[in-house]
């Protein structure tokens, strides 16, 4: 059976290992030069970034595509477990840290907030349930396959449903547990993860406070990027074909079933055709003469990003890898983001430091910050402009709350934007997750791993089921090649 794969970001990735691991002959057709999608990097002079996700939950789920191929991932992939999570910095001056070890960070949440181990243990508890109820219907499985639902396992989870704190919003249910407005900012923040509105999520996405705190944050050898790296090589070494720069204009359709693709060099024939693309991008650009899930793709898009790039030359010992500098007012900056779609004045700074671990990152004394703001999908706003208020209030803010005259210490900058997300990663107007999660239902409207109407198509990435970032992209390579075993036996 010969599959074919339009897009190498990881979901691609992720089902062109499995299939290729169970016998299916495999190619990979990437518009840009090389493997990853977001999951990129950028040499700057002597500066290493990784240009997209800075942080690692859930690798075990790496770890199966090395043994699911017949490898030991230790050979070719390695990664250590933060003690240290996140710094976090408050406009009043609070600094706080969030460690890995729950007792220690007990310890500091009362230090910090005077906050009750047993409200903390509570919580976690709350959460855990929730994660638990959930995860092996709404992550680990197709949702659109009846099979799915028919294990009593799951049958006990539905019953189990009211428990997952769905009617209410992240926010009130952070509020229903903690009464410092620092600490319910804190746990608010985790619906960033997914680029959703805390204030309009379900209460259920506080699970992912969860898969950080309980399951761990981790960074890999070499930076974010080996990832892409130890994941192109396991694939080359499967037997998969790779086709750099070969942008798809089309998923050849022919009585109702997938029957190749079209590119600006040739046709391609296949058996199956799984597209890591955008869903929204699949229907409009490549599928356009066929029946597109209207509705699915109308829906609200999550948020996006604006990164600065710098290198500087002189190093921070107050920062670690994963630093936060919030907002005044929460409740404003989302206002900005989601309903006047543009970017407060008073933004959450984001900033990354992987030469705090990988010291070839950038050379000595010197540090490589990533530096990201949440903003709004590309509406038309003028991005030139807003990026250059926003450089100004991020310099202030970092300025401000670090003691510190940043812009003089930058020697190296480049920038990423919605408008640029969009152009390099065919991401529907920049947004970094495909459709938001700010209902209750957010789970069910995500496009499913297949086609209902086409038979031999399927999808992959973070714009269809389970949804964006690194897991649930890997998850959903996971998914698909699944289901293609079985619809399609090699």
């Amino acid at each position: 059976m010969k599959a074919i794969v339009i897009g190498g970001g990881l979901g691609g990735l992720s089902t062109a290992i499995r299939l290729a691991s169970a016998g299916y002959k495999v190619d990979v057709f990437e518009s840009a030069s090389g493997a990853g999608g977001k999951l990129n990097e950028k040499v700057i002079s002597d500066y290493r970034f990784d240009l997209g996700p800075s942080l690692l939950t859930m690798p075990d789920l790496i770890d199966d595509l090395f043994i699911e191929a017949g490898e030991d991932p230790r050979l070719h992939f390695n990664y250590s477990k933060l003690d240290t999570i996140c710094n976090y910095f408050y406009e009043d001056g609070t600094v706080f840290k969030s460690y890995a070890d729950d007792s220690k960070f007990e310890n500091e949440l009362y230090r910090i907030f005077r906050l009750n181990k047993n409200v903390f243990r509570s919580y976690f508890k709350t959460i855990r349930t929730i994660y638990s109820i959930t995860a092996h219907i709404f992550i680990f499985k197709s949702l659109h396959r009846f099979r799915s639902f028919t294990t009593w396992k799951t049958l006990v989870s539905i019953f189990q449903l009211p428990l997952i704190r769905s009617g209410v919003t992240m926010n009130k249910m952070n509020e229903s547990f903690f009464s410092d407005p620092r600490l319910i900012q804190y746990f608010n923040r985790y619906a960033t993860y997914n680029g959703s509105n805390p204030y309009k999520a379900p209460g259920t996405i506080n699970l992912i406070s969860h898969l950080e705190h309980e399951m761990g944050a981790y960074l890999p050898k070499g930076g974010m990027y080996a990832i892409t790296n130890s994941l192109y090589g396991l694939a080359c070494r499967k037997g998969v074909n790779f086709h750099f720069n070969e942008l798809v204009q089309e998923i050849i359709v022919s009585n109702k079933k997938a029957v190749g693709i079209r590119t600006a060099q040739s046709t391609y024939n296949a058996d199956i055709i799984i597209s890591n693309m955008d869903i929204f991008h699949t229907y409009r650009k490549l599928l356009p003469n066929q029946p597109a899930p209207e509705k699915i793709l109308r829906q609200e898009k999550s948020s996006s990003a604006l990164i600065f790039y710098w290198g500087l030359n002189t190093s921070f010992s107050k920062l670690g890898l994963h630093n936060i500098l919030f907002s005044s007012d929460y409740k404003k900056e989302f206002k900005s983001i989601w309903e006047e779609k543009t970017i407060d004045e008073d933004p959450t700074i984001y900033i990354n430091i992987t030469s705090k671990y990988e010291s070839n990152d950038a050379p000595t004394g010197c540090e490589n910050w990533f530096v990201m703001i949440n903003v709004p999908h590309n509406s038309g706003q003028n991005w030139e402009l807003l990026k250059q208020q926003a450089r100004k209030n991020i310099i202030t803010k970092i300025n401000r709350m670090l003691q510190t005259s940043i812009e003089e210490h930058i020697v190296v900058e480049d920038y990423l934007d919605p408008i640029l997300i969009e152009s390099r990663t065919s991401s529907f107007k920049g947004a970094l997750y495909g459709n938001a999660s700010n209902n209750k239902l957010a789970a069910f409207l995500r496009h499913s791993n297949f086609s209902k109407t086409i038979k031999g198509l399927y999808f992959c990435g973070g714009s269809v089921h389970p949804g964006g970032g690194v897991p649930l992209a890997i998850l959903s390579g996971k998914i698909t090649a699944e289901l293609i075993k079985k619809d399609l036996p090699c």
